[in-house]
C-alpha cells in the first residue's frame, strides 16, 4: 500500500517543481531532505523514476509521474476546503428520506428549510412510501425513514419528531355539529369514509374506532384525505382523520371533533440505523428536526 505522505510529497514537488521550492510550499514545517526522501521511497515502491532534473533544483515529472500526477491533484487540491467546510459545518452530501404523503406535506416542509437554511449544500431526496420502509434503511437506500412505527425493531433508532391526532370528521351542516363532546356511537349506521385497504392510515382509523368500541356498519373507501374531505362534505358519511395539526384537519365544508375518553396519540418518529457509520448530514438533519413542545 503507498502511504499517503509520499504521494504528499511527490503531489508538492511536481506542482512546485523543486525539492527545495517543495519544502517551503508545504502546508506544515518540513525539510527539503524529508522531502527528497518521500519521493526516493515512493518511486522504490513503484518501481519507476517519477522526475528527471532539467537545471539546478529543477524537477520534471516523467511521463509516469505526470499520469500520477493528474490523479493525485484534484485530491490534495480540494482537500483544504473540504477540510474547512467540516469544521466550519458547511459540507455538502445527498440525504435520502422515505416518508408518508401526510408528513411529507405538513411536516417535512419546514424541516427542510431549516435544514437547508444552515447547509445549503445538502440536497435532500424525499420519496413519498405508503407504509415504514424500515428495509430502505437496512439496505442503505434511505438515511432516514419518518413515520408512525408501531414497533421499533432491533438495530433502529428512533426520535420523536411530531405527534397525529385523530379527529372526527362530519359535513358542516351535520346534527352533531354543533355539540362540544361526540361519541362515535351516535352517528349510528352512518357510513365511514375510511382510507383504502393497504394504507396505513387506515390502521390508525380502525384503531382509533376500535379503542372507543365502535364498529360501522357501512364503509366507503377513498386513497387520499382530499377524497374522504370531498365525500364528508357531500354528505356521505362521516370518518375520522389523523392530522399533524393541534385545531385538526381544514376543509370548507366540514366540522371536525377531538376524539376524547380515551384520547389517542400516534407518534411520529425520525428512525435510522444504529450501525450508521458516522454521517454529518444525518447529523445535521436530527439537529434541525422538530421539537416537540
Amino acid at each position: 500500500m503507498i502511504q499517503i505522505h509520499r504521494l504528499e510529497g511527490f503531489y508538492w514537488v511536481a506542482r512546485s517543481g523543486g525539492y527545495a521550492r517543495a519544502a517551503r510550499a508545504f502546508p506544515y514545517p518540513i525539510t527539503q531532505p524529508a522531502v527528497h526522501q518521500q519521493v526516493k521511497k515512493l518511486e522504490s515502491e513503484l518501481g519507476v523514476a517519477l522526475f528527471e532534473r532539467i537545471g539546478k533544483d529543477q524537477m520534471a515529472p516523467t511521463p509516469a509521474g505526470k499520469r500520477l500526477y493528474e490523479f493525485v491533484r484534484p485530491f490534495f487540491e480540494s482537500l483544504p476546503g473540504v477540510v474547512r467546510s467540516l469544521r466550519e459545518g458547511d459540507y455538502g452530501g445527498e440525504l435520502s428520506i422515505r416518508t408518508a404523503n401526510m408528513i411529507l406535506r405538513h411536516l417535512l416542509p419546514s424541516w427542510i428549510k431549516r435544514l437547508q437554511k444552515r447547509h445549503p449544500r445538502i440536497q435532500v431526496h424525499l420519496q413519498e412510501t405508503v407504509r415504514p420502509d424500515l428495509s430502505a434503511l437496512r439496505q442503505g437506500e434511505a438515511d432516514l425513514v419518518v413515520d408512525y412505527i408501531p414497533e421499533i425493531p432491533d438495530g433502529i433508532a428512533t426520535m420523536q419528531v411530531a405527534t397525529v391526532r385523530p379527529w372526527i370528521v362530519m359535513p358542516r351542516t351535520h346534527a352533531l355539529a354543533s355539540k362540544k363532546r361526540i361519541s362515535l356511537n351516535q352517528f349510528g349506521d352512518e357510513p365511514f369514509i375510511s382510507y383504502s385497504p393497504g394504507l396505513l392510515p387506515r390502521d390508525l382509523q380502525l384503531e382509533a374506532l376500535a379503542r372507543h368500541g365502535a364498529t360501522p356498519s357501512r364503509t366507503l373507501t377513498a386513497s387520499t384525505a382530499e377524497g374522504i374531505l370531498g365525500f364528508v362534505e357531500s354528505g356521505l358519511g362521516f370518518s375520522i382523520l389523523p392530522s399533524l395539526d393541534p385545531t385538526g384537519p381544514k376543509s370548507k365544508g366540514i366540522q371536525v371533533a377531538p376524539l376524547t375518553s380515551p384520547k389517542i396519540e400516534f407518534p411520529i418518529v425520525a428512525a435510522w440505523r444504529k450501525d450508521t457509520p458516522e454521517n454529518p448530514i444525518l447529523d445535521a438533519a436530527l439537529e434541525t428536526a422538530p421539537k416537540l413542545a
